[in-house]
């Protein structure tokens, strides 16, 4: 749609006609979520709600660094106990570990981290009883 609105046209009927010669050539046929109803649609009204979902989209965390830490490490664990191997497992505890002895190194904004390293050990186990069960 690149061509400019003629002059003797309302602005309402110069979009009509658009909109009407697009259906017409089946350009609005097969879209994403055809059918559906609109996301969100019964959600009160958000000024920042396409920030939001973007945000969700590109996994962009906004928390504290001892918070992110604590999140990372839950995902860290459940992806342990996912794992096929027990060298993965004990790669997926070094690896969070280290971020853990990282950040108590350091010092940080917000609340403080609370998280000790993990003891690869009992998590293999866990992950050896789940296994087994």
């Amino acid at each position: 749609m690149t061509e400019r609105k003629p002059p003797h046209l309302s602005f309402e009927s110069w979009v009509d006609k658009q909109v009407r010669e697009a259906t017409e050539r089946g350009e609005f046929d097969n879209l994403p979520g055809e059918g559906k109803p609109l996301p969100d649609i019964d959600r009160p009204y958000d000024d920042l709600w396409w920030v939001r979902k973007k945000a969700r989209q590109e996994n962009v965390s906004c928390l504290p660094p001892a918070l992110a830490l604590r999140r990372e490490a839950e995902d860290a664990i459940a992806a342990a106990h996912r794992a096929g191997s027990e060298a993965e497992v004990r790669r997926i505890v070094a690896d969070i570990n280290d971020r853990i002895r990282a950040a108590l190194k350091r010092p940080t904004s917000g609340p403080p981290v609370t998280l000790m390293p993990f003891d690869a050990d009992r998590v293999v186990a866990q992950w050896r009883d789940q296994r087994s069960g």
